[in-house]
């Protein structure tokens, strides 16, 4: 894999990688930046979402799970003091559908943590995650209700 950044001027540049997308990069304004970007723990933050979201809503299509919306978040704690790791994080998954499977639901996220996502696999030796799940039933037109929460435990 390769990537790049190339800088703009300041503390701002524009990454690319092989896919051929670019994305602004700038550090915050109380640091002399332009807040013209993302910040590159944000990125690391975004890759981890990104890359667990990508295999559960694929373990769950193949469960035949009905999914109507998804979406990962993750809170990252960092230390106070530079360089301001990754202390730890909370991965929540809000999975919202029609008649979704617990059990379906549990083991895509299972597969996701120990099996197939290279940024759990690869942050979960650096610093502890905690892995929750909120499991909604698509009620139309916007409106959903919670049925089920958990914590997945490793």
């Amino acid at each position: 894999m390769e990537a790049k950044v190339k800088w703009r001027g300041d503390l701002s540049f524009t990454g690319s990688a092989e896919s051929g997308f670019n994305l602004p990069l700038s550090a915050s304004l109380d640091v002399a930046g332009k807040g013209d970007g993302f910040r590159p723990m944000e990125l690391l933050a975004t890759g981890l979402a990104g890359c667990t979201a990508m295999d559960v809503i694929s373990i769950l299509q193949k469960k035949r799970q009905e999914v109507t919306d998804f979406e990962v978040q993750v809170h990252a704690e960092r230390a106070s003091e530079h360089p301001k790791v990754f202390t730890s994080a909370v991965i929540e998954y809000f999975i919202s559908g029609h008649n979704l499977d617990e059990a379906a639901v549990v083991r895509a996220i299972e597969l996701s943590a120990t099996r197939y996502c290279p940024a759990q696999a690869m942050f979960q030796n650096v610093f502890p995650m905690e892995l929750k799940y909120h499991i909604y039933e698509d009620k139309g037109d916007g409106e959903r209700e919670l049925v089920k929460s958990g914590l997945y435990k490793q």
